[in-house]
């Protein structure tokens, strides 16, 4: 069997094109243990996501966790599963075709946008085989986290590499690792916080709730909590909230060692006992929501606040489909994809040049 794996076809005179591949974490294929198995098993070997020695949680995740959880985890993804599909899936779809259509009114030279998941479908190699099918040698990466976390967005990057090392012809790559203090992003997240306001009124305070990792990550030198802090601090600044308006927090926990703190659901039974009226919490590391945004925090977090004496409780939702969340993944990629694109590529031109270079590679005896 080839190590390599096979090129699509290519006649001289192909257009290359420049190729944008959006990354997500990915979400099983149905709200079912049958499903969920298969993903969990994908998300949870991944060496990245968990850290213990592999003879133990090997142990671990076949005797236990594949055993029990599928089937409480189908349960959860059953609740807020959509006639579309997955919530995360679905809006990730939705991001990529008004990107494409964002930067097609920037973008005169060819281009192409692919979705790719780091665990469950589309796959990762699903994606980077379109790209390559469409001659795109050129590939920007774009993960769809916006604090660096080496869990989620060297985790993606890792699935890229693997892909890569079985690849003959192997594409330009760019990476966009982070852009957690993104002014465009920033905006982005300002202008849905106020959107729900004006709506809804302003609350008593602002929860932001970041994804969890274990603390010895911080202390390894992961810098994700130190990004998610400063993600607060100028969202808050954009909203010119004082420090006693807002609150940091970090959900889904998982397992006995310590993670980073303090626990959002700490938090949320904190202010419920002290009778807070009304909070209002976003999660600003979630580009789209998904399970953990739409049942963790919307759901089970309301459970928590108001068991525990507190009054309204609102979930902003992720950014999603927002205007000027696509408008600021159009700058941001615009930005990383400089003297790769052209805005006054001449089409007619391009033409007769791909022409003229399948003319001279017959001369020299190509067959295409």
């Amino acid at each position: 069997m080839a190590y390599y794996n096979p090129e699509p076809p290519f006649q001289h005179g192909d257009q290359a094109k420049v190729g944008i591949l959006l990354v997500n974490l990915g979400t099983p294929d149905a709200p079912t243990a049958k499903a969920l198995r298969p993903y969990l098993k994908q998300f949870l070997m991944d060496r990245r996501v968990v850290e213990i020695p592999r003879f133990i949680w090997c142990w671990i995740l076949y005797g236990i966790i594949l055993v029990f959880r599928p089937s409480k985890s189908a349960e959860k993804y059953a609740q807020i599963w959509s006639k579309e599909g997955a919530p995360l899936l679905v809006h990730a779809q939705k991001q990529a075709l008004l990107l494409r259509g964002f930067l097609g009114q920037k973008i005169k030279s060819p281009f192409v946008v692919e979705l790719g998941m780091s665990y469950g479908n589309p796959s990762m190699q699903e994606a980077m085989a379109k790209l390559k099918a469409q001659h795109c040698n050129k590939i920007l990466v774009f993960p769809l986290y916006p604090q660096y976390a080496a869990s989620s967005t060297a985790a993606a990057l890792d699935a890229v590499w693997k892909i890569l090392l079985r690849m003959r012809n192997v594409p330009a790559i760019r990476t966009i690792r982070n852009y957690h203090d993104h002014p465009a992003y920033i905006t982005a997240l300002a202008a849905s916080v106020r959107q729900h306001w004006q709506v809804n009124g302003n609350p008593s305070k602002l929860v932001m709730s970041f994804h969890g990792v274990p603390k010895f990550h911080l202390l390894k030198g992961d810098p994700y909590h130190c990004e998610c802090h400063k993600t607060a601090r100028l969202l808050a600044e954009a909203l010119e909230l004082n420090k006693d308006e807002y609150t940091v927090a970090f959900q889904s926990r998982f397992g006995k060692q310590e993670w980073l703190q303090p626990y959002l659901a700490n938090v949320l039974t904190a202010l419920g006992k002290a009778k807070t009226k009304r909070i209002d919490v976003i999660c600003p590391g979630f580009s789209s929501d998904c399970l953990e945004t739409l049942e963790e925090i919307a759901i089970e977090g309301k459970v928590i606040f108001t068991e525990a004496g507190g009054g309204v409780y609102h979930y902003i939702p992720a950014l999603n489909e927002n205007e000027a969340w696509i408008h600021a993944m159009t700058t941001i990629a615009m930005e990383n994809l400089q003297g790769w694109v052209s805005t006054d590529w001449d089409i007619a031109l391009a033409k007769n040049t791909a022409e003229m270079t399948k003319l001279r590679a017959q001369a020299m005896g190509a067959k295409q």
